[in-house]
């Protein structure tokens, strides 16, 4: 164990947090003519800023002086390749008692797969591919009060997948703009940063585009041939989807979550922590910033 900081007899009663899951990987794509869904952002919640999912402000945690609490920072879920159903789901990350949901993996344009052409749901839920086989795809469903769910995929024209969930907005429809979902800007640091987009459609077309990443770290979705984007680490964001022109192509990785405390300076520093994080003094806050797993003792 690595010990940081040795608390001294003022530790805090309760501390603010921002827990942002792991982002989903986007739909793959076979050797024909499809486009992957975008993935889900991975789930957010806040005592800072409004939740994920059109949520309400959370309240400070209670912490109990002497007693280690758990920080679990989730990774992102893999692009989904040519052959399987879907973009993994990202994983949870979890502060205490407080857990967000890893994002929803994006459809797969593989439709010899049953069920596979759909979204996933998850914190945010994941964009359902575009095909020609005049087969709907529908986008996953987002958990309450961490993301928004997936956009539909399309297949006629373009054969565009649907844009991914985030923590601010649905994921576009593939008759739309296939965009991912925009995430949620919080300032727990500091300076405000956005966190949670969801990835970009992939599209097959010749006239087509394919869906831009939201913002929040949301990958783009892949053009004509192209694989799609990862997410960017430690912002919770989805891959986009990928899209086929004769060879199979594979959809981006989610990005990282991360899990991020603060609370008044006037209160010691933390007894211990294992796991490394980033400890910054700023604007009257001592802020615990993780991009890895450990934990946090006051």
């Amino acid at each position: 164990m690595q010990i940081l900081s040795f608390g001294g007899a003022n530790p805090p009663l309760a501390v603010d947090y921002l827990v942002v899951a792991g982002g989903a990987g986007g739909g793959g794509a076979t050797a024909t003519f499809y486009g992957g869904g975008g993935a889900g952002a991975g789930g957010l919640r806040s005592t800072v800023t409004a939740t994920g999912g059109g949520g309400s402000l959370e309240s400070a945690l209670s912490v109990t002086a002497g007693v280690a609490l758990t920080v679990t920072v989730g990774a992102g879920g893999a692009g989904g390749s040519p052959a399987s159903n879907n973009g993994t789901n990202g994983s949870d990350s979890v502060f205490s008692s407080v857990t967000s949901t890893g994002g929803g993996g994006g459809g797969s344009a593989n439709t010899t797969t049953p069920g596979g052409r759909n979204g996933v749901l998850g914190g945010s839920g994941g964009g359902g591919s575009g095909s020609s086989n005049t087969l709907a795809s529908a986008g996953g469903a987002g958990t309450a009060n961490q993301g928004f769910a997936g956009g539909a995929g399309q297949f006629t024209g373009d054969q565009r997948g649907g844009g991914g969930g985030g923590a601010g907005a649905v994921g576009a429809t593939a008759t739309a703009s296939a965009n991912g979902g925009t995430g949620v800007a919080v300032s727990i640091t500091g300076s405000s940063v956005t966190y949670a987009g969801g990835g970009g459609g992939g599209v097959y077309g010749p006239t087509g585009s394919p869906g831009t990443g939201g913002a929040g770290g949301g990958g783009d979705g892949g053009p004509t041939g192209s694989n799609g984007v990862n997410g960017t680490t430690n912002l919770g964001g989805g891959g986009g989807g990928a899209s086929t022109f004769s060879f199979a192509t594979t959809g981006g990785n989610g990005g990282s979550g991360v899990v991020i405390i603060r609370y008044a300076d006037t209160f010691d520093a933390a007894a211990s922590t294992t796991g490394s994080p980033t400890i910054t003094v700023i604007g009257g806050y001592r802020i615990y910033n993780f991009t890895g797993s450990g934990t946090i003792t006051f």
